[in-house]
């Protein structure tokens, strides 16, 4: 198993007590078996950046639906409305998850850049800092020292040390692209299915409380599919997940219906 079903498998057996399993989990060849797999599944990190860019995707959309249908407005206002939305929103959302990823990286290679010089140039000041934070999370001065002789045998572990332990930085490999790529798609691809079934209305004619519904219903599906899905980044239950990704769907909807509702009168 690899290391994330490992995980899992942990999880699992801690929450139901089962000693038996939650051994199995920590043998010894099921850990070297899962960090030989977890190797190679690099398309898993960009899982996240999917799942968000997806539901945020469904939600602005049905939002502008929802909000049109409570106007009484007709099926063009709502692919006008919605279309401008969908690209305009998915664009921002991916410009934003590639300056923000971007800046965390350029951010961490500056701080590593600055440490490396530090241990280059002032490694016993180096040392004394690592010691302080060993001691400072309860190991005795002994203990301390002799853990930071052992980092500090290799500059780039004693780097990777010090951007852990005392700058809270962990390396990512995320590329700010592919992320970036990954939200715009996901955002664009589940943020169209609300508007479907008023595309399908440009050739067949489809009254707007059927296309309402049918599009309330794809959306409420969506909905939960990807919240279902978020647990491979949360880990939570998929049926829990699923539900309060619906509910929050639903109240931003029920939201931009109301205010629609109250509004209805500015476009007469």
């Amino acid at each position: 198993m690899g290391l994330t079903k490992r995980l899992e498998e942990a999880r699992k057996a801690f929450k139901k007590g089962d000693t038996e399993a939650s051994a199995a989990a920590h043998d010894s060849a099921a850990i070297a078996k899962a960090a030989a797999e977890e190797h190679g599944g690099a398309s898993d990190q960009y899982i996240g950046s999917m799942v968000y860019g997806g539901l945020d995707g469904i939600i602005t959309t049905f939002a502008v639906v929802t909000g049109v249908a409570g106007a009484n407005l007709g099926a063009n206002i709502v692919l006008i409305l919605g279309l401008a939305n969908l690209f305009a929103d998915g664009v921002s959302m991916g410009v934003g998850a590639y300056l923000s990823e971007k800046s965390e990286k350029e951010y961490y290679d500056i701080e590593r850049q600055r440490e490396e010089w530090e241990v280059e140039h002032f490694p016993e000041g180096e040392r004394l800092e690592l010691i302080d934070i060993y001691t400072g999370q309860g190991y005795s001065e002994e203990e301390a020292n002799q853990l930071v002789g052992i980092i500090s045998r290799d500059k780039e572990r004693w780097v990777d040390t010090m951007m852990v332990d005392e700058l809270g930085l962990l390396a990512d490999d995320k590329k700010p692209f592919l992320s970036a790529l990954a939200t715009l798609a996901s955002f664009i691809i589940a943020g169209a299915l609300p508007l479907i079934v008023y595309l399908v209305g440009l050739f067949t004619p489809i009254d707007l409380n059927t296309s309402f519904i049918v599009s309330l219903v794809l959306s409420g599906l969506a909905l939960f599919g990807l919240g279902a899905a978020k647990v491979k980044v949360t880990g939570l239950k998929p049926l829990r997940s699923g539900l309060e990704m619906l509910i929050v769907g639903g109240l931003a909807a029920s939201v931009a219906y109301l205010v629609g509702v109250l509004l209805k009168g500015i476009s007469a």
